[in-house]
């Protein structure tokens, strides 16, 4: 199915957010409007070190539009991870005081029973190759709708006050004497009065 894009969509964009992700889904969709959205509330480009910072609040598929547009990454160290399960994206500036706090509500308006009814025997291994068919017709109807609807129907902007997390060090390594690979000295441990790593550690609890 074709999309008929918006004139000032940009595709270029889009296209390298599906390459870096690998497909196109509804979630990816959602994080690339949240990522120019925030560009454009914070008026800046892409981030080319550390001078945009975004803190998100999940890791699904959102998160990798947000890298590929926004220049924010793991890598990095401008891209903060908080497990909180929730559709929020945090970005600011260094150079500012304030921040924008991006709440991907779309999911309130996806009021379709067929789609869901489909997307739940896609998951269970229910679904016919008819039905099948018919689930990517409408995963794509849904992605088509939430690149080109108003952004206000699927997103909402707050300005916030933010303490930055510092930016990324460069932190001297051990040595652990269990497995002897090298770790970053504020990740190891002292177990036995040497240092470990923590996929060496052993774990002590009473329970409590």
């Amino acid at each position: 199915m074709a999309f008929k894009y918006p004139a000032n969509f940009d595709l270029e964009g889009w296209q390298r957010t599906v390459a870096f992700h690998g497909h196109t889904c509804p979630g990816l969709a959602l994080g690339y409007r949240a990522s120019f959205a925030a560009l454009r509330a914070l008026q800046v480009k892409r981030a080319a070190d550390e001078e945009l910072v975004a803190i998100v609040e999940n890791d699904a598929c959102g998160v990798d539009a947000v890298q590929v547009i926004t220049g924010c990454t793991l890598g990095k160290g401008n891209l903060i991870y908080r497990d909180y399960g929730k559709q929020v994206f945090t970005f600011a500036r260094r150079d500012a005081e304030s921040a924008v706090r991006i709440y991907v509500h779309a999911g309130r308006s996806n009021s379709d029973p067929g789609y869901l009814e489909l997307h739940q025997k896609i998951e269970n291994g229910t679904a016919t190759a008819e039905e099948v068919t018919q689930y990517q017709q409408r995963q794509q109807q849904r992605i088509q709708q939430l690149l080109t609807v108003p952004e206000e129907e699927i997103l909402s902007l707050q300005t916030v006050a933010l303490d930055l997390p510092e930016k990324a060090r460069i932190f001297n390594s051990v040595e652990c004497s269990r497995c002897q690979e090298k770790v970053a000295e504020i990740r190891a441990r002292i177990w036995e009065g040497r240092p470990v790593c923590l996929a060496c550690v052993e774990t002590y609890t009473r329970g409590w």
